[in-house]
């Protein structure tokens, strides 16, 4: 025990003995309320110095103290009880017992002051990026990475303080080494339990570093157009085209193939199938692709093509291609294509509207000979 504590303590014995004739617990909740109000004073003035010190600090300084005000009111508090139950003249078996309760809550807050301060990290470094911005390529990547290491850093410290507290509990600390030595099987089930949860863990490292998804990301999962979310230190949530909600484990998009539409950029080459009769005149068709490219705003200005792609037994299959800024634009070019290709041929050229032809077409004409004759 420090000199200065017991010779606190030595003082209070002494001014008990003095006013013996009070009951202990009235001594105990003076001493309490004493110590309190110490602590009290020190965290305003600890604050105040703190707050003093990081004034001409950088945010992340100036918003880690700001934010663990509350964490560290609570944790001097908890030491002022601390102190104050030690020197009291209470039995020494209540004491120990609630000291080893307000060291687990310390510990824990320790823990809680350390999640603070990476939260702070992550918006503090999350300000330099614009997810607002069209070209968000770079913002999306940064603050994946930053989303993802925030909620495994906050669960290892979780997980670790909960470890270092459940220590300093005797019987809790005796039972889980008891299992552990004679029970190897226990150990195993827990491993096993654990495996999902370790695997999702380990894949959030390797999303945040690898990258294959990043925020805003345009994906193909399952057979579903959507983009990515929110992605947690276990799962990502995709949003759908029509506003449905896909959750998927973060192993999925380790362990299985996935379409990533805006992996290196956000543009994209979008396609427009037509099917058209065989006298269609491509030229005319090319060029009024052309015209609608130019005249559309969602057209980013560089690609654009029209192909004969397939024909068969009744008609040609033409692909129309053309490029966007990114997913959502291209499928609005696409749809544009079409409904105007569509119109074009059926006001201007309906040569190239596909049509039936029956054996009976060619005797139609003039100059065919009726079935029988020659």
């Amino acid at each position: 025990m420090p000199a200065f504590v017991a010779d606190l303590t030595r003082e209070i014995f002494r001014l008990w003995r003095e006013f013996y004739w009070l009951p202990e617990w009235v001594v105990i909740s003076i001493i309490v309320a004493v110590f309190v109000f110490i602590g009290w004073a020190a965290n305003q003035l600890v604050f105040a110095l703190l707050k003093l010190a990081v004034r001409k600090r950088d945010v992340f300084w100036r918003g880690t103290v700001g934010r663990a005000r509350l964490k560290v009111r609570i944790a001097v508090m908890i030491a002022a009880l601390a102190l104050a139950v030690t020197v009291s003249p209470l039995a020494p078996e209540p004491s120990l017992a609630i000291r080893q309760t307000l060291l687990f809550g310390f510990i824990l807050t320790m823990g809680w002051m350390l999640v603070g301060a990476s939260d702070m990290w992550a918006v503090v470094y999350l300000r330099r990026f614009n997810m607002e911005t069209e070209d968000n390529l770079v913002a999306r990547k940064h603050v994946t990475q930053a989303r993802i290491l925030q909620r495994v850093a906050a669960l290892l410290i979780a997980v670790v303080t909960l470890g270092l507290a459940l220590l300093t509990i005797s019987a809790v600390r005796q039972w889980g080494l008891s299992l552990l030595a004679s029970a190897g099987v226990v150990g195993i089930i827990a491993g096993l339990a654990l495996q999902p949860f370790l695997t999702n863990m380990i894949a959030g490292i390797q999303i945040a570093t690898a990258q294959p998804i990043r925020l805003d990301d345009a994906v193909i999962v399952e057979g579903e157009f959507g983009t990515i979310e929110e992605i947690t230190s276990t799962y990502v949530v995709v949003k759908l085209w029509d506003w449905r909600r896909m959750v998927l484990p973060l192993s999925y998009f380790i362990n299985k193939p996935f379409q990533n539409w805006t992996r290196d950029t956000a543009r994209l080459i979008g396609s427009a199938f037509l099917y058209v009769d065989y006298e269609a005149p491509m030229e005319r068709l090319r060029a009024e692709l052309e015209r609608i490219c130019r005249a559309s705003a969602f057209w980013d200005g560089d690609v654009v093509s029209l192909q004969v792609t397939d024909v068969t037994d009744r008609t040609a299959q033409v692909r129309c291609l053309a490029s966007a800024r990114n997913a959502p634009i291209a499928f609005d070019l696409r749809c544009e294509i079409r409904e105007k290709m569509l119109a074009f041929m059926r006001d201007e050229c309906p040569e190239a509207l596909p049509r039936e032809r029956f054996a009976g077409e060619r005797l139609s004409s003039p100059d065919a000979a009726p079935p029988g004759r020659s």
